[in-house]
């Protein structure tokens, strides 16, 4: 019962931390829905919400003439769900546990699991309420196709990635400055309803307004989804390859900066939030 259990090659090692993420992650998910259909439910929800107050919007102010050439819920759709996926896992890893919380007392958890956990749970959620929304709009409304749908679903997952790197940032210097994450983070995701480019497409703008958006990594992976997803529509003033690379800068600084976080914890960080 008291045995110190190790690992006792590097394949039992990885098997052992695959399925800790695993159980990391369904307590992710559940933990603050304890019913799994209420979670499901309530992100299609958020999600249906979003995209019925945009297409009445656009309609309103009408807007919907200059939209590209196809389905234009499925266009609307493409920008809402990678926003949707980049802010609640930016916000889940932001959220996650740190090293002075009581899950890491248990000797095989640690901050990684925990971040990895977060992520996944997020992505999870979000997944799985794009494919059922989508199955019922193709089914129960009208049928639609995607011109590239493992690109386009490729770069769901590049603006989910993008999400953790930069909430993986901001977890590093979480027990640092408190009260700078927690505002920071409100107007990212806020800023993020105009800056991540959904309600329009980059070839329409110019280049003086063009300017003040491709700066975001978010950005450029909606222009670049909305590139796979339609078939008379080439991005030209955004790529995948920009929110990929920075991506990947601010994860190796995340990690860095979690790394060197981990070695000062203290339990008197909870009593600071």
């Amino acid at each position: 019962m008291f045995q110190n259990l190790r690992p006792r090659s590097k394949i039992h090692s990885a098997v052992a931390m695959i399925e800790l993420v695993y159980h990391a992650t369904v307590r992710s998910v559940r933990k603050s829905h304890g019913n799994a259909l209420w979670a499901l439910g309530s992100n299609m929800m958020q999600a249906i919400i979003f995209v019925l107050a945009f297409y009445v919007m656009f309609s309103v102010l009408g807007l919907k003439g200059a939209r590209l050439r196809g389905d234009f819920l499925l266009y609307l759709m493409s920008g809402i769900f990678l926003f949707l996926t980049h802010v609640k896992c930016l916000s889940a890893v932001v959220g996650a546990e740190g090293p002075s919380s009581a899950m890491m007392q248990h000797a095989p958890m640690n901050t990684i699991i925990s971040i990895a956990s977060a992520a996944l749970g997020s992505l999870y959620i979000q997944v799985l309420s794009l494919f059922v929304i989508l199955f019922v709009y193709h089914v129960a409304f009208t049928p639609f196709e995607v011109d590239q749908p493992i690109a386009a679903f490729s770069m769901l997952l590049l603006g989910w990635f993008t999400g953790l790197a930069i909430g993986l940032c901001l977890l590093a210097i979480k027990p640092w400055f408190p009260t700078f994450v927690e505002i920071f983070t409100t107007v990212y995701q806020r800023a993020n309803m105009i800056a991540s480019g959904k309600m329009f497409v980059a070839n329409s703008l110019p280049p003086t307004m063009l300017a003040m958006f491709d700066w975001n990594p978010l950005f450029h992976a909606i222009d670049q989804c909305r590139g796979f997803a339609f078939v008379n529509y080439f991005p030209r003033n955004s790529s995948w390859e920009y929110p990929l690379y920075v991506g990947i800068a601010l994860l190796m600084l995340g990690l860095m900066g979690e790394f060197y976080t981990r070695q000062y914890a203290s339990n008197s960080w909870n009593a600071r939030r």
